[in-house]
């Protein structure tokens, strides 16, 4: 059977200090020479259960439970309980920096575990804390207690919501205990990154467009003569392997197509690809669009300024505004890809469908408003 260790005193006070401080075990015990780490465990649960008196107790010396050693008089004992607690006050200090730099919570904890046994002035005369503060610490440490309760139970409803609620629903439901105000969650909410989840705020574009024009259209889809006025706008073709969109611009004068542009990016380069393909075009030709960047960009505003060309912009959210070459966009998906149930098909096929359709279209399809005439033999016969 091995030898038992007897520890001095100091050394179980300084290993308690050590794991305090955060100090591994293992680090501990080659630190001190300890041999056992359960040893050291042991002394931690006496140290937290206030049972200190058991350091200076001899190998394998028993006290009865719940009792600690016998004393020679009251007195004696007073002075050795008065003498721990110096003891353990003096660990707090080295570990929390308690005293000169005291942390308010630690101290709450510490003069809380002695009540009953040593007078709050006298815990607090050791520490060198006057009593008034700590009693103020108290408030607080309660009032951060209620904060905190109120942090979880926000938390518990938006979980059980499923982040459906915003702040107002969760002050609501939170109203039915207690008296909230609904700044106060709001703040929670976003500390904790807890807001509704269901619609995504829609934020403004930071930057601002370079040109905006006026609405010189005004919805007056006549004309004269060809290219006397003209529409353009962008449209999805998600019907193949990758989304496509398809760029056009349509004469008013007689519906006609007279350019367009497929791509799989519909950025500043994609429209003035359509634009490109446009020439001949009389005085005071006017192109109308909605507002999209890719139109009131400095690059297409420069390109249409040097075609001769008077710009003219849809008012934000109008569609009605651009209404022909809205109509030619649905019209062209209604008698082709949702008349054939093309609904997901090649990009290859997508491609060929819209530019074999195009070309029906301007030579082939007859509309009631051009005297059941295709829009291309309708120009050939008024000119």
């Amino acid at each position: 059977m091995g030898t038992r260790v007897s520890y001095p005193y100091e050394v179980k006070m300084k290993a308690i200090e050590m794991r305090l401080a955060g100090v591994p075990v293992r680090k501990v015990m080659e630190t001190l020479n300890i041999r056992n780490k359960t040893q050291v465990e042991t002394w931690m649960r006496w140290y937290r259960n206030g049972e200190i008196h058991r350091f200076e107790q001899p190998v394998g010396k028993q006290y009865t439970f719940g009792k600690g050693p016998e004393y020679e008089s009251e007195q004696s004992r007073l002075e050795k309980e008065n003498r721990y607690l110096k003891q353990q006050i003096e660990v707090f200090k080295k570990v929390r920096r308690i005293g000169e730099e005291v942390v308010g919570q630690v101290a709450v904890d510490l003069i809380d575990s002695y009540k009953g046994k040593v007078t709050i002035q006298t815990i607090c005369a050791h520490l060198g804390v006057p009593r008034s503060t700590y009693y103020r610490w108290k408030k607080l440490s309660t009032d951060e207690k209620s904060k905190t309760a109120l942090e979880q139970k926000i938390g518990d409803l938006c979980k059980s919501n499923k982040f459906r609620y915003g702040y107002r629903k969760i002050t609501a439901l939170l109203r039915k205990d207690r008296l909230v105000n609904h700044k106060v969650v709001q703040r929670v909410m976003q500390k904790y990154n807890w807001q509704c989840r269901v619609k995504v705020k829609k934020r403004k574009a930071t930057g601002q467009p370079y040109h905006v024009a006026e609405n010189l259209m005004n919805r007056e889809f006549t004309a004269t003569q060809p290219l006397q006025k003209l529409v353009t706008d962008i449209t999805y073709l998600p019907f193949g392997g990758k989304q496509l969109y398809l760029s056009s611009i349509l004469d008013v004068f007689n519906s006609e197509i007279v350019a367009y542009s497929i791509g799989d990016c519909q950025d500043t380069t994609f429209v003035l690809d359509t634009l490109s393909q446009i020439d001949n075009l009389p005085e005071g030709c006017i192109l109308h669009s909605d507002q999209g960047s890719v139109y009131t960009s400095y690059t297409y505003q420069r390109a249409v300024k040097a075609k001769g060309i008077t710009m003219s912009m849809s008012r934000k959210g109008t569609p009605a505004d651009n209404a022909p070459i809205e109509s030619f966009h649905a019209t062209l998906k209604s008698e082709t890809f949702y008349l054939d149930g093309l609904t997901r098909t090649t990009t290859a096929i997508v491609e060929q469908t819209v530019r074999e359709y195009i070309t029906y279209y301007n030579n082939t399809r007859i509309q009631i408003k051009l005297n059941n005439q295709s829009p291309i033999h309708y120009r050939q016969l008024v000119g």
